[in-house]
């Protein structure tokens, strides 16, 4: 069966898709990942910090600077009007998202590893940990900011899914 749809434009389509999943798709399992590990192995909670703090580094970044370039191209590129709202609002969204990545989540997550790491540290041997008031707050930024770049990225997706106002 030939490949009669297969150009370089949908090879580009498919690096732009691919790197959405690649980048996002592990930032919706944080929250599930942050409650299992806070009730279930809470001295765990530095490793997880640091786990997510290096994935932002070598996976998320890295991905989403993919997508980013791969849209432009396809916005200059496709069918559509590079202009148009959905394209720029996309744009808008993913260089948001870089921005947090290295802005936001970076500092916090380490932050937030070196306090659970400390917290863990001053428990007793075998006893309960308990988190400090500190480590609380930087955690529930990290989950609020985290809840609002997730819903972008679905607003992105929508977005890119019904091209609002676009007509070939």
């Amino acid at each position: 069966m030939p490949l009669a749809n297969l150009s370089f434009y949908n090879v580009v389509l498919f690096i732009h898709i691919s790197a959405a999943v690649i980048a996002f798709g592990v930032t919706f399992a944080y929250p599930l990942i942050g409650i299992y590990v806070t009730r279930k192995e809470p001295r765990m909670l530095p490793t997880q910090h640091r786990i997510q703090a290096r994935l932002g580094q070598l996976l998320i970044t890295p991905a989403a600077t993919v997508l980013l370039v791969a849209g432009i191209y396809l916005g200059a590129q496709g069918p559509y009007k590079f202009g148009s709202t959905w394209i720029g609002a996309g744009i808008i969204i993913i260089v948001v998202l870089l921005g947090l990545g290295g802005a936001f989540f970076a500092p916090h997550e380490r932050r937030a590893a070196q306090l659970a790491e400390r917290d863990v540290a001053a428990a007793p041997p075998g006893g309960d940990v308990v988190f400090s008031a500190e480590y609380d707050a930087v955690a529930k930024r990290i989950a609020i900011v985290g809840s609002a770049a997730n819903l972008l990225i679905l607003v992105a997706i929508f977005l890119m899914t019904i091209k609002p106002g676009s007509q070939f």
